[in-house]
């Protein structure tokens, strides 16, 4: 098993400044501020990272930031991905990927493919990709489910797919992954909420939001769901069971960016569609930041 994804990975945000330009100061803070507190590995531009709205050049800039900042200490893992398969291989073979440790690649969007037409996306990117994969399935932004058959054929018959980052909120079709995949095949959580139930049932760990603002805890967390110290592990659970639930009630990245403003890590600016978190959730979530 590939043991360096085991545990808690957080999808980056990208802090921006009032004017819309990247603060590379508060990310490269926010990586410190991760890795010192526990958290096992990073994920670069991601949906968290609104990579959808970032330009190549900026992209460049943040995994330069993030580069410098890590210094080889934890993994990290680059999202490259999209609905346009052609444009995906594009960018995998002009990334300098020397020293990023996997690639997550999201299920095409919009385009609404079948089943076939997912594998024959994910095949060709496992051939142009130097190095390993990790699956991204998160229904709710792609209006398309990677079905189980599919996820688990993908994992038979490529080396390099070595995991999917699951997200589609179904804990039915996590136990359904963990019971069938191939041994050494990483079954990740992306609901921050379903994240310690799927470690217990035999998942890998974590793609978090809300782990990277509460590093220490969350982190510990999955551990201790790792080695099946239940109890312990749901403690620090019902602890952050409140803020995982505050951060996607408008949007995300707008929700954890505002617990970022309450500890004081970065500012809460998104950009556009996105927008700020409303006065209400801000004021449920620096409450919380409060009495924690």
């Amino acid at each position: 098993m590939n043991s360096k994804f085991l545990g808690t990975g957080v999808a980056l945000v990208t802090p921006f400044n009032s004017d819309l330009s990247i603060d590379h100061e508060a990310l490269t803070n926010i990586v410190n501020f991760n890795i010192d507190n526990g958290t096992d590995y990073l994920v670069i531009s991601g949906t968290t990272g609104e990579s959808v709205t970032i330009t190549k050049q900026e992209k460049k800039e943040i995994i330069a930031t993030i580069l410098k900042a890590n210094n080889k200490r934890v993994p990290l893992v680059l999202g490259i991905g999209g609905n346009n398969t052609m444009a995906v291989i594009e960018e995998i073979k002009n990334t300098d990927l020397s020293e990023i440790d996997a690639i997550l690649s999201v299920s095409p969007y919009y385009s609404k493919p079948t089943q076939k037409g997912i594998y024959q996306h994910f095949k060709a990117i496992a051939e142009a990709s130097p190095i390993d994969v990790i699956l991204y399935n998160v229904p709710g932004r792609t209006s398309k489910n990677v079905e189980v058959e599919t996820t688990l054929r993908l994992a038979n018959d490529f080396d390099n797919i070595i995991a999917v980052k699951e997200a589609g909120n179904n804990l039915a079709q996590y136990l359904e992954l963990i019971k069938n995949k191939p041994e050494d095949f990483l079954v990740i959580s992306g609901d921050d909420d379903l994240a310690l139930g799927v470690v217990l049932a035999g998942g890998a760990g974590v793609i978090s939001v809300i782990g990277q603002a509460f590093p220490k805890d969350f982190s510990d967390m999955i551990r201790l769901g790792l080695k099946g110290e239940t109890e312990k592990a749901y403690k620090l659970h019902f602890k952050l069971i409140d803020v995982i639930g505050y951060i996607f009630e408008e949007n995300n990245p707008a929700g954890i960016k505002a617990v970022f403003e309450a500890l004081n890590l970065c500012n809460d600016t998104v950009r556009l569609p996105l927008v700020p978190a409303s006065k209400a959730l801000k004021h449920k979530i620096q409450d919380f930041v409060k009495g924690y």
